[in-house]
């Protein structure tokens, strides 16, 4: 069904009120005066900084809550068909805001943002955040690069927020010049599927498709360069290259952001770009639109971005870079999913992608704990850890387990998910490459843990001056769902079973 402007307005209250967040940040933040939110380096946070916090969760709180208020489980189109109303886009709403509060949450104590504006750095953040729920909707091509773009433009802004570190200027350009020549790339792609089809609607180029006496080699160069920009934004093999720089040079709450948010909103559009155009519904399950294997193709890249994010990660030094490679692979892992597309691909990318965002999150919130006195991102850094400070020794230790895929913690029954997706559909290779990938991630994770308990602490390597007990608080609560849905996942897995289907048509 496709509403009228008039009546779309009603689902997208969420995006409203975000936006309304958005502006009333922007508005504290000149009321409040630049002198004042600015945060000092020797003190601590100003009253407008806590307003200034306290105003955005209360947005997406506000904003979360509204979707309450709406049918959850109805497929409409919106705007005359350019956004989707449906179970999967209504759980990314709630991801990309569960993932923004717990970003805006690790970044405020962190001293490292102390010396910028507070109010701009959140309003980024949010505005990302509202793009990323753009294009996890988006079903036709004008609206799926304007959201990829209102994603885009903001990070490149967060990457070299901190102006004075040469690191994060030379990721943030890296960053925009990468960017650009995947959003052109796309474009182009866009515009040749375009002029193949004459429709911008990704439900009308599949039946237009279905139509004409194609050969399938006329849709590999438009999709080869439409999965540039997708593959971009989940730093998918090739198109990864970005990823390690922009990892290392940002800072760690935006790393942690990166790491998550973003990887997630390209595989949402993906899917959907995928199960909407190039494959179709049928009681057998999903077919192909063509002559071309798309199956084929995703597995090959899903096999290539696994196995390199993890060979590289072994040589890393910096942990934030090695947690990069590591996300590369993640993003290998969850591409499985993507090659299965029917529902059970679908839920189990919606399963990792959950149990992936606390773990991750975790991983990189322990690192900010102890560097918020000054940047420790190396593996001297973590030396005694275990010892020195128990509690993130053993929080560190069950996010790295849970990365790697350990029994009995919530990464282990993701990768379960996703595997056993593979092999019902009956790709046995590549489940195989996964299994041996996981073997492989578990040599640079275990590292980080030998370092911790084995290693004797480096002279000097006495625990940071100050812990903030905000942090420490969040690292706890991130603990639990990594825990707990490695052995109760019932509810988990009801949910992405609810949330799996898409508008089709």
């Amino acid at each position: 069904m496709i509403l009228s402007n008039g009546e779309s307005l009603r689902y997208f209250l969420p995006e409203i009120l975000l936006v309304g967040t958005i502006l009333a940040v922007i508005l504290h933040d000149l009321l409040a005066g630049k002198r004042e939110n600015a945060l000092p380096l020797s003190g601590g946070r100003s009253k407008a900084c806590h307003v200034t916090l306290l105003i955005a969760l209360v947005g997406i709180a506000a904003s979360a809550a509204s979707i309450f208020w709406l049918p959850m489980d109805e497929t409409l189109l919106l705007f005359g068909g350019a956004s989707a109303w449906d179970p999967f886009s209504v759980f990314f709403r709630f991801f990309f805001l569960f993932v923004t509060a717990a970003v805006l949450l690790i970044a405020h104590p962190y001293r490292e943002l102390e010396c910028l504006h507070y109010g701009e750095f959140t309003a980024l953040v949010l505005g990302t955040a509202l793009g990323m729920i753009l294009l996890s909707s988006a079903t036709n091509l004008i609206s799926v690069y304007l959201a990829l773009e209102m994603v885009s433009l903001p990070s490149y802004i967060l990457a070299g927020f901190i102006r004075h570190d040469r690191k994060a200027s030379e990721a943030a350009l890296k960053y925009a010049v990468y960017g650009a020549a995947a959003s052109g790339a796309m474009l182009y792609g866009f515009s040749f599927l375009y002029g193949i089809t004459g429709s911008i609607d990704l439900i009308e180029i599949r039946e237009v498709l279905g139509d004409l006496p194609l050969s399938g080699h006329h849709l590999l160069i438009p999709v080869v360069f439409i999965l540039a920009g997708f593959g971009y934004k989940i730093a998918a093999v090739p198109f990864h290259m970005w990823a390690p720089d922009v990892y290392e040079g940002s800072s760690t709450p935006i790393t942690a952001f990166f790491s998550v948010a973003p990887k997630a909103s390209g595989l949402a559009v993906l899917i959907r770009f995928f199960s909407s155009t190039l494959f179709t519904k049928t009681p057998a399950g999903m077919e192909v639109v063509g002559t071309i294997d798309w199956t084929l193709i995703l597995a090959v890249i899903s096999a290539l971005t696994m196995t390199l994010g993890n060979l590289v990660a072994i040589w890393q030094d910096n942990i934030k870079r090695m947690l990069a490679y590591s996300s590369i692979a993640h993003a290998g892992y969850m591409l499985m999913g993507v090659v299965v597309l029917g529902e059970a691909g679908v839920q189990a990318v919606l399963f990792y992608l959950t149990v992936y965002a606390a773990m991750n999150l975790g991983a990189f919130l322990v690192i900010i704990a102890i560097s918020l006195d000054k940047r420790r991102e190396t593996y001297d850094d973590f030396r005694g850890l275990g010892w020195r400070m128990p509690f993130l020794g053993v929080a560190m230790t069950l996010f790295l387990l849970s990365l790697t895929g350990i029994p009995p913690t919530a990464g282990f029954v993701g990768k379960f998910y996703i595997f056993k997706a593979v092999i019902e559909k009956e790709i046995y290779w590549l489940a195989i490459v996964g299994v041996l990938n996981s073997v492989v991630s578990l040599y640079y994770y275990a590292r980080i843990m030998k370092a911790m308990y084995l290693d004797e602490p480096r002279e000097g390597g006495d625990e940071p001056t100050y812990l903030s007990p905000a942090h420490l608080i969040l690292i706890a609560l991130l603990m639990i769902p990594t825990a707990l849905f490695g052995f109760r996942f019932g509810l988990l897995d009801a949910l992405s079973a609810a949330s799996r289907r898409l508008f089709l048509g």
